[in-house]
C-alpha cells in the first residue's frame, strides 16, 4: 500500500492527474494503460465510470509496485469512499466538498482532492482536511482567478480541472497550481481510430508542456 507522501509526491513532482472518464470498462483502462507509458504517474477513474472499482482494481495491481498511483473520482460520499479505498484507490477526487468522505478517507490515510470554487469552499475544503482543492469547474475562472484565490489564501494547494491543455498549462502553473487534472486532450487522442498509441503521444506533449511552464 502506498503511503500518502507517495500519492501527493506522483501528482505534484510530474504536476499532472489524468482523469480517465470514458464510457466503457475496456476503455478507461486502455487509455490509462496508454496514458501511463507515455508518462502520467498519477490516474482517476471516475465512479461515473462502468466498472469503475474494477478497473481501479486492475491498474492498482498491474502498476502500484511502479510508482504509479491509481484513485477514485467522483467520489461523492464516505461509502464511496470505503468502496474506493477497498478497491486500492489512492488518492479519492469528489467535485464538490463532502467532509464526511474526506473523514472516511483519511481513516485510511488516502489522499483527498475535494471540489471547491468559491473562497468559502476552498477554505472548508481546507479545514475538513482535504489534502488537494480541485478547482471546478476551472475554466469558468481561469488562471487569473486561481491568482485571486490565492492572495488571501496562499497556503491552499490548488488543481484545477476543466479546460486544461498543453497551450494553456503554463498560464496554470504561473498563477500557482500545484498540479492539474487533464482529461480529453489526453483520452480522446484514440477516439477516432483507436490507435492507443496517440493516447501515450498525448501524455507525453502535455507532461512536455508541464515540465517547459515549471522551469
Amino acid at each position: 500500500m502506498l503511503r500518502k507522501y507517495e500519492v501527493l509526491e506522483a501528482i505534484v513532482s510530474t504536476g499532472a492527474l489524468l482523469i480517465a472518464r470514458l464510457g466503457s470498462t475496456d476503455e478507461a483502462y486502455r487509455v490509462a494503460e496508454a496514458a501511463i507509458e507515455g508518462g502520467i504517474r498519477a490516474v482517476e477513474v471516475p465512479l461515473t465510470v462502468p466498472g469503475a472499482l474494477g478497473v481501479i482494481a486492475r491498474l492498482v495491481d498491474k502498476y502500484s509496485d511502479q510508482g504509479v498511483v491509481v484513485g477514485a473520482g467522483t467520489v461523492l460520499d464516505a461509502e464511496a469512499a470505503f468502496a474506493s479505498v477497498q478497491a486500492g484507490a489512492r488518492p479519492l477526487v469528489s467535485p464538490q466538498l463532502n467532509p464526511k468522505m474526506i473523514a472516511a478517507a483519511n481513516c485510511y490515510q488516502a489522499v483527498t482532492a475535494s471540489g471547491a470554487f468559491t473562497p468559502t469552499e476552498v477554505l472548508n475544503s481546507l479545514e475538513a482536511g482535504a489534502d488537494i482543492v480541485k478547482l471546478f469547474p476551472a475554466e469558468l475562472g481561469g488562471p487569473s482567478y486561481v491568482k485571486t484565490i490565492l492572495a488571501p489564501l496562499p497556503q491552499a494547494p490548488i488543481m484545477p480541472s476543466g479546460g486544461v491543455t498543453p497551450d494553456n498549462v503554463g498560464n496554470w502553473f504561473g498563477a500557482g497550481v500545484v498540479a492539474v487534472g487533464v482529461g480529453s486532450f489526453v483520452t480522446k487522442a484514440a477516439q477516432a481510430d483507436g490507435d492507443y498509441t496517440k493516447v501515450a503521444r498525448a501524455a507525453e506533449i502535455f507532461l512536455a508542456a508541464i515540465d517547459n511552464a515549471r522551469r
